[in-house]
């Protein structure tokens, strides 16, 4: 990995890192209060609206944003064109969604998704006409600056919605922060890249970027339909209530993918997209990630699984007992997740969005007929988690598999050497975990939390250090030194 590129991924991850820690810490707490004052169903009806809101907002995102970051020669015109083309097609999905709440609201029973939906009807619009200045953030680097804004934008919506549901707005609480996120967010990006509005589709512009972004587009669609699929099942088959459990616990799986592969995940397009004409580069850099990222994952999902009491009641509380078995499912799919989800990266800076296409149709169809059989064989949220759990372990394999020997044409082993040496501290920790387990019982929660944060950590520290993987000691040495 070359010194500038490395310099730029490390500066890149460091600012992303700051945004995704905060809104993790707000996320929690804001959840954490919600969580004691709305109930299971209220968060149920609210995941469904916005299931199908980010739904659609993948059609009116098209593989845009991907292909302004990868294409560099991209004229000021050509931008203007790409977001009249971005306001036109969000006005119409807007209006058509707006209407589309009546047969929604019918089709799972209730009355209160009428509203919800015509209120979040408008986070599809600012999110469309963000696209083209919010990629222009990403493909000028300017990371420092994305961090500040997402802080400033989540603390903010964070404390409105706090607000709101202490003075008794009930789950109306829960859509105040994603509305007024999605227009801050475009009033941002819109002031630091301003474009200009005309009456035209500005298909010319798109046309030269079209066989890049349409597979792209293609990819996050099929890819949202599989990842959120589960919830709109879950809540029309095993209702609402079953759904409340079952999103909270996906969420709190979601919380540590998306604040580690997703602090690394938007870096990598934008720096490795240098690469593009350098495959044997591309492959060494990211197999470094690739290391870095299972070294993290897969001791998390270990400690996930075995936390999976403790996080759910502390965070939510009582009330949401029924999650923790379904957290315990979903957390062994952690680590492939955390890598898996920066694959896509790798696929567009390799300009091969065709690919990742294909890929992800497999993928989609293996996720989907797992979970059609989980609701059929066995009606449950815990059976409905196993199937998510076990098709993205499958994924992970599949994925690799087409870009290694499909996209690289290369043996996947090199790639398998990376991850093993992580997969065998996975397995100590499981072992000690579960003599830990078996000797030790504490009643108190947060105690309980601790101990076992901490006996994990006294396992994986040592192992790191000793293996050669990471010189802890002389880190701290020198930080000691310098100050």
């Amino acid at each position: 990995m070359g010194s500038d590129v490395k310099k730029e991924l490390v500066k890149g991850v460091y600012y992303t890192a700051i945004a995704k820690y905060v809104g993790m810490a707000i996320s929690l707490f804001v959840v954490a209060i919600l969580s004691r004052i709305i109930s299971p169903r209220d968060f149920g009806i609210v995941a469904i609206a916005t299931v199908l809101i980010q739904f659609l907002g993948n059609f009116t995102e098209m593989g845009l944003e991907s292909a302004i970051i990868q294409h560099k020669d991209l004229t000021k015109k050509d931008l203007s064109n790409i977001f009249s083309f971005t306001f036109w097609v969000g006005i119409v999905i807007t209006i058509i969604f707006f209407f589309a709440s009546w047969g929604i609201a019918d089709y799972y029973k209730d009355r209160t998704l009428l509203v919800i939906c015509q209120v979040l009807s408008v986070n599809l619009f600012f999110a469309t006409v963000s696209i083209v200045p919010g990629a222009l953030l990403y493909k000028e680097k300017l990371f420092k600056f994305i961090a500040y804004r997402s802080v400033t934008v989540q603390v903010t919506g964070g404390v409105i919605s706090v607000i709101a549901a202490l003075s008794g707005f009930g789950l109306y609480s829960l859509i105040i922060s994603p509305v007024l996120s999605s227009i801050a967010l475009f009033v941002i990006n819109y002031k630091k890249f301003p474009q200009k509005l005309s009456f035209t589709l500005g298909l010319e512009s798109i046309k030269p970027i079209f066989s890049y972004s349409i597979y792209q587009f293609m990819f996050g669609f099929i890819n949202y339909f599989s990842r959120n699929l589960d919830k709109l099942i879950v809540g029309k088959y095993l209702g609402l209530t079953s759904l409340g459990f079952y999103e909270k616990s996906y969420r709190l799986m979601m919380l540590p993918l998306q604040n580690i592969a997703h602090v690394i995940g938007p870096v990598m397009h934008p720096v490795f997209s240098d690469y593009q004409n350098d495959q044997k580069q591309l492959v060494i850099s990211y197999e470094k990630v690739v290391r870095f990222l299972a070294f993290i994952g897969f001791p998390l999902s270990v400690l996930l699984y075995f936390t999976a009491k403790e996080l759910t009641l502390i965070i939510f509380g009582p009330a949401w007992q029924a999650s923790v078995p379904v957290f315990e499912i979903l957390a062994i799919s952690v680590g492939t997740q955390i890598i898996l989800s920066t694959s896509g990266a790798i696929f567009q800076a390799a300009n091969s969005t065709k690919t990742l296409f294909f890929c992800g149709l497999f993928n989609t169809i293996i996720t989907v007929s797992g979970m059609f059989f989980a609701i059929i064989a066995f009606k449950t949220i815990e059976a409905v988690a196993w199937s998510i759990t076990i098709t993205f372990i499958l994924n992970f394999f599949l994925s690799y598999v087409v870009m290694y020997f499909h996209l690289f044409r290369i043996n996947i082993i090199s790639l398998f050497k990376q991850i093993v040496p992580a997969l065998l501290l996975s397995g100590l920790l499981i072992i000690i975990n579960v003599i830990y387990g078996h000797f030790v019982k504490i009643d108190n929660l947060i105690v309980s939390l601790i101990a076992k944060c901490v006996l994990n950590g006294m396992v994986f520290l040592p192992y790191i250090q000793f293996s050669g993987e990471y010189d802890i000691i002389d880190k701290a040495k020198q930080i000691l030194k310098k100050q």
